[in-house]
């Protein structure tokens, strides 16, 4: 899979870093510095390479990243932002091809909003590799189907519905978990014998967020068209008072997403 905006990741980072859960992040970074000399980290799905610049003030200054991703244009953009940042290699790889992941060696994988494209089958066995590697699994910013506006709409509960539906239609990794994602991960992980922890990383937007939530709200016709569930015009009102409610003082929109740390027993 490939394509995703450049300008939409820029626009999404600050809410992501904020989202985070602070506490998991920290203790993934302890977990590595406790490993010695294996301090390697493959972020798999890197984008431009927000996990990197996210992690780096927790993460130990001598782990070495490998930021990974299919589509050549993002990673290109990825290796301008790390500019001399050491320890920082780069690998053009399909994500369905989880065999031949670079994964020997490595002590962490991350990865952000990336599984809830995924489907079981892929999540079971990239779950699989990884635990035959012995490294531990961080993920996070998984979308959980949480949606809420402090300014109400009728058709509220019925275009999250219908877009949580469309989260789980093929991504092009199967048919997608969407917001079962972290929690169908988490089993996977368990059952590999991984102590697994999920925190909250819900992004919380205000009119101060304006931008990003009106390309959020863009985003909604397409996926909530092809459902069919709605009439257009439905879709289009909602849309029109939602990007109209952006810019009301107490509007504010919570998005749910899940953070997950699964460690090695």
């Amino acid at each position: 899979m490939s394509g995703f905006d450049p300008g939409w990741l820029f626009l999404r980072e600050p809410a992501d870093r904020l989202a985070r859960s602070e506490d998991l992040a920290r203790e993934a970074g302890s977990w590595l510095a406790a490993q010695g000399s294996a301090l390697e980290v493959l972020d798999i799905g890197c984008g431009t390479g927000s996990t990197l610049r996210s992690l780096a003030p927790v993460f130990p200054q001598a782990a070495r990243w490998i930021l990974l991703d299919n589509d050549p244009a993002l990673l290109e953009q990825a290796r301008q932002l790390a500019g001399e940042t050491v320890h920082v290699s780069f690998a053009r790889h399909d994500l369905n091809d989880i065999a031949g992941l670079p994964l020997e060696g490595v002590s962490l994988l991350t990865a952000s909003a990336l599984f809830d494209l995924c489907s079981e089958g892929f999540c079971a066995q990239l779950v699989k590799r990884a635990a035959s590697e012995g490294c531990a699994v961080y993920a996070a910013l998984n979308y959980d189907g949480v949606m809420r506006w402090s300014v109400a709409h009728p058709l509220d509960q019925a275009v999250r519905a219908a877009f949580n539906r469309h989260q789980q239609t093929d991504k092009g990794f199967g048919t997608a978990l969407g917001p079962d994602a972290a929690s169908r991960l988490a089993v996977l992980l368990e059952a590999e014998g991984y102590r697994v922890r999920l925190a909250e990383s819900p992004w919380v937007m205000g009119p101060g967020e304006a931008d990003l939530q009106r390309s959020f709200l863009k985003g909604f016709r397409q996926p909530l068209m092809e459902i069919g569930e709605l009439p257009e015009t439905g879709i289009d009102d909602w849309l029109s008072f939602r990007l109209k409610a952006v810019h009301m003082p107490e509007s504010r929109c919570e998005v749910g997403h899940l953070d997950l740390l699964a460690l090695p027993a």
